[in-house]
């Protein structure tokens, strides 16, 4: 690890980086943990929102349970530094969560 502090990078706002250099490193390792789970969520609802039509018949993956509609994605959320996968779908304005396993079964 250098000795250095790292680069911002230059697409990020200057009000930005300055808030974050104010702060200390929990504080930052929580925003950093806010970012990720942020950028997923907004991800998410990108792909819901892209999806293909009802009406469109799709192949249904074999280990996606009965319960769960084929447009359903596999998404990551992170839960006391464990992280897990959660099946995700839209059902008009709510986002429906059902839990398939953690991603890293040997903890």
């Amino acid at each position: 690890m250098s000795d250095e502090p790292p680069t911002p990078p230059p697409n990020l706002p200057t009000e930005i980086v300055n808030a974050l250099n104010e702060l200390g490193p929990t504080r930052l390792r929580d925003v950093a943990h806010y970012a990720e789970a942020l950028a997923e969520h907004k991800e998410r609802e990108v792909r819901l929102k892209d999806e293909s039509p009802e009406g469109k018949l799709e192949e249904r993956p074999d280990d996606l349970p009965d319960d769960v509609p084929t447009k359903a994605t596999i998404t990551v959320k992170e839960i006391n530094d464990n992280r897990y996968y959660y099946w995700q779908w839209r059902e008009g304005d709510k986002i429906k969560s059902k839990y398939k396993g953690p991603v890293n079964p040997d903890r």
